[in-house]
């Protein structure tokens, strides 16, 4: 049969929660266009359900997760790399359309961000080097502080860096044992849906990283009001919706990530995702834990605050 008789194969996306593919609850879908209006595929449009039932999955994830040893999550994360090296070709066509640049300039995109997940691959056992220690104090006793995740994390995905800035923000919340539900770029999401596929095929265990797309605000109200849910990070916010979400976390102390000042565009999610990323992402839902313990081998059990 000639290639010219044969129907074509559209690639149907769906969300990843819990470690499988469902479609939205609601049944929704919207339509996904290029950088010049022509259709891409249907995404599904999440619903508040969806995000409910994936906070669900990422408090059932939160216990192993955060309880594996930060070398184990490091060989997971190099293991994700691996999985994206070898669907390179699917990535720099989808972020070629979705961000409307040339191939070649798509595919250093890509090979940046699979760069990026071997970055902090790297920085699961030492980022308790640089963020705990030992604490000088005036007595017979040790003061050590060691980092420890904060939970769950919503995370608002870079509207205009599909990928890169996606890598970004998701890699360090999971890096430091932190469980996440990601809202995807709600133009650009495939790169998003499709990365839920390479984290299924990965070592990364269902529930640890979890991904919807739809409309930002309606996804991310309820996840900011959620009680379950520890962390927030406004990426991919507008300063509107950042201010509404920020009033809505403070309801149970969530840790805050603002994003940064609007650009010339108005953008808020402005950062330039090609620079070096530093370790501020990785320490910003960590917790603080303290211990005292007495100087001596006979010394009684130590206390935490």
């Amino acid at each position: 049969m000639s290639d010219q008789n044969r129907l074509g194969v559209f690639k149907t996306y769906k969300l990843y929660v819990g470690g499988k593919f469902p479609r939205s609850e609601s049944g929704r879908v919207y339509e996904v266009t290029d950088s010049k209006g022509q259709w891409l595929a249907n995404a599904p449009q999440s619903s508040r359900k969806d995000a409910r039932d994936a906070v669900v999955a990422a408090r059932k994830a939160f216990g192993g997760w955060s309880g594996a040893t930060a070398y184990n999550r490091g060989q997971v994360l190099y293991r994700v790399a691996e999985m994206l090296e070898g669907r390179k070709e699917q990535f720099v066509r989808e972020v070629a359309a979705s961000e409307g640049l040339s191939k070649s300039k798509a595919a250093a995109v890509v090979d940046a961000a699979i760069d990026r997940w071997v970055w902090y691959a790297g920085w699961t056992d030492k980022i308790g080097q640089i963020s705990g220690g030992a604490n000088p104090v005036a007595g017979p006793f040790f003061n050590l502080s060691t980092p420890e995740p904060t939970g769950v994390v919503a995370v608002l995905a870079p509207r205009k860096s599909s990928l890169l800035g996606l890598v970004s923000v998701i890699a360090p919340v999971i890096a430091t044992g932190n469980t996440a539900v990601v809202v995807a770029s709600a133009d650009a999401p495939l790169p998003a849906l499709s990365l839920g596929e390479v984290l299924a095929t990965s070592d990364v265990p269902g529930g640890v990283v979890n991904i919807l797309s739809g409309v930002t605000a309606e996804i991310a109200a309820p996840l900011a009001a959620h009680q379950d849910v520890n962390a927030i990070d406004l990426t991919g916010a507008d300063a509107a919706l950042a201010k509404e979400l920020e009033i809505a976390a403070a309801d149970n102390l969530k840790r805050v990530l603002r994003p940064r000042p609007a650009g010339a565009d108005g953008a808020s999610d402005s950062t330039d995702w090609s620079a070096a990323p530093g370790t501020h992402r990785l320490a910003a839902f960590l917790e603080t834990k303290t211990v005292w313990h007495p100087t001596g081998a006979l010394g009684a059990s130590g206390s935490s605050y």
